[in-house]
């Protein structure tokens, strides 16, 4: 709690401090006294502040030191809470969670994109409204609003550009929409950069250079570059799913488009081609439990599909040089029938130098790594250096004085 201006004062000095605890840079005292070059005193001073309003805490673990155990300190999960919700293309996933980040309420809702974004939004928000009342009491501060597109996303204006699969909401200005029932900063972003950040912060944190192919109903990817998610000028970096291969056979993508990597090697486009051939299916979830079924037409189509993917991922490999690609989405539960053909095309197309320190391997199963990773789209930003003044002042605001 807040007591006076002075604490207020003191308080809008620890903005650093708050920040290096909230990146990672420094989770330890000793750690804040290299990172920020600030005096002992000085950082004493201003951690106190930050545990005493119950912004941070000295949590449960412990660092090796030459004598006594030092206690790591962390952002306080119960200081505040964030919205967030994952769109997919028949459902909508809700959840209200702590500043962990940790789910805290959670729902799930039908969706149809013919309802277009307005009506959507207010189901959202409806849903929204819901969960907040569950978890205000214990986590009264609403940190920012945060939402998963299955589409491109120009992350700076957060809209959707098209052509999409959520038809009728290109250019459609969901920040104001949602900004005009939210005292808090909005964000809106594509599923595969969310999955892509969840990956690299859960699973990977010492990687610096990752791809992550999300091979499910459409084909995409997100890219982490120098330790940060890459998005491109307008967002639509690492839309790998259509980009086109010409053949006289090129198929019709759902973009318009012949050819695309997508049309060859979506889960739409593998059932597609499998009911062709007699066998019930219509979406990525039916080629995996024929795959499962080891009905030899689908695990044929499907390394099929990873021999496309890997095509068009050795031409990432040959710019990006990563060290670590990650296959996840729903074709990836197909398991070594997709990777394989991803592995044979990177490795025979590239150059030993790009390959020699690649792994290639697939995602850990994880339904809700979109919605956690919209989560640490909001805490890097608001605790990041430019910003985090900006949610000192809200949290002095709202916080009883």
């Amino acid at each position: 709690m807040v007591k006076s201006t002075r604490e207020q004062a003191s308080l809008a000095n620890a903005s650093e401090i708050l920040s290096l605890i909230a990146s990672g840079a420094a989770n330890s005292r000793a750690a804040l006294l290299v990172a920020s070059g600030m005096s002992r005193v000085t950082v004493t001073q201003r951690l106190n502040v930050l545990l005493s309003v119950g912004l941070v805490e000295e949590t449960l673990r412990t660092l090796p030191s030459g004598g006594r155990p030092t206690r790591v300190l962390g952002i306080k999960g119960s200081a505040g809470f964030m919205l967030v919700a994952d769109i997919g293309e028949t459902h909508i996933h809700l959840a209200a969670m702590n500043l962990v980040p940790d789910i805290l309420a959670q729902s799930t809702i039908a969706f149809s994109i013919a309802e277009g974004p307005a009506a959507t939004l207010q189901r959202i928000k409806d849903e929204f409204d819901r969960l907040m009342a569950e978890v205000r009491a214990s986590h009264g501060f609403l940190v920012g609003v945060s939402l998963s597109i299955p589409t491109p996303v120009d992350f700076k204006r957060g809209r959707v550009v098209g052509p999409s699969v959520l038809y009728g909401w290109d250019d459609f200005d969901i920040v104001s929409w949602l900004g005009r029932h939210y005292d808090a900063p909005i964000y809106v972003e594509n599923d595969v950069n969310l999955m892509t950040i969840y990956e690299h912060r859960h699973n990977f944190p010492d990687v610096d250079d990752m791809i992550f192919i999300k091979a499910g109903t459409g084909i995409g990817s997100g890219i982490i570059a120098g330790g940060k998610i890459f998005r491109g000028a307008q967002g639509a970096a690492g839309d790998i799913g259509h980009i086109q291969f010409n053949s006289p056979d090129a198929p019709l993508c759902r973009c318009g488009k012949l050819g695309c990597v997508e049309a060859r090697a979506g889960g739409w486009a593998i059932a597609r081609d499998l009911a062709e051939k007699g066998l019930q299916a219509e979406t990525a979830r039916d080629v995996v439990a024929l795959v499962e079924m080891q009905k030899p037409e689908a695990i044929m189509l499907l390394r099929r599909a990873g021999q496309t993917i890997g095509e068009v991922a050795s031409d990432v490999v040959s710019i990006l040089n990563p060290s670590l690609i990650v296959v996840g989405g729903m074709l990836a539960r197909g398991g070594d029938f997709l990777l394989s053909g991803i592995r044979e095309l990177v490795y025979q197309r590239c150059l030993p130098l790009a390959t020699s320190d690649l792994q290639i391997i697939l995602a850990e199963p994880k339904t809700d790594s979109a919605l956690i990773g919209a989560a640490h789209l909001v805490l890097d930003d608001v605790f990041s250096a430019g910003k985090v003044k900006e949610f000192l002042d809200r949290f002095t605001a709202k916080r009883p004085c």
